[in-house]
């Protein structure tokens, strides 16, 4: 992994955390976006975030997000926020979570396929057309 700053992912991944923001304040009585897209969209977060200060493989990344985010999921059923100290409702709380959902790490894994498929996508348009 070698840093090298991105400014179209970082620029992606404020836009990609704004839509998180809008989905827990504005959406949050829609219960199909709020459950489920957000854990969707919340892995292409973490991606464009670390691609906007590294470069890395594609594959590698995708597949260490998907584990990040299920071990995050797995701390959830031992209550990680609660044993930290972390308070209800503060910002960390809600950040890490507070209850264990196999849907949850569904939805991370829709999230990766869909990134893993873009990337792909992406390589294959790139050999079509090299600049």
């Amino acid at each position: 992994m070698k840093f090298k700053f991105n400014l179209k992912y970082l620029l992606l991944t404020l836009f990609i955390f704004l839509v998180e923001v809008l989905i827990a304040t504005v959406l949050k009585d829609n219960f199909f976006i709020r459950a489920y897209l957000g854990d969707v969209i919340v892995v292409m977060l973490l991606y464009t975030f670390v691609k906007s200060f590294f470069i890395v493989d594609k594959t590698r990344l995708i597949v260490g997000i998907f584990v990040f985010s299920c071990l995050i999921e797995f701390a959830q059923f031992f209550n990680i926020a609660e044993i930290l100290g972390f308070q209800p409702g503060s910002l960390m709380y809600i950040v890490i979570g507070n209850s264990f959902s196999w849907i949850d790490i569904l939805c991370y894994a829709v999230g990766c396929a869909i990134l893993y498929i873009f990337v792909k996508i992406q390589e294959r348009i790139k050999k079509l057309n090299p600049d």
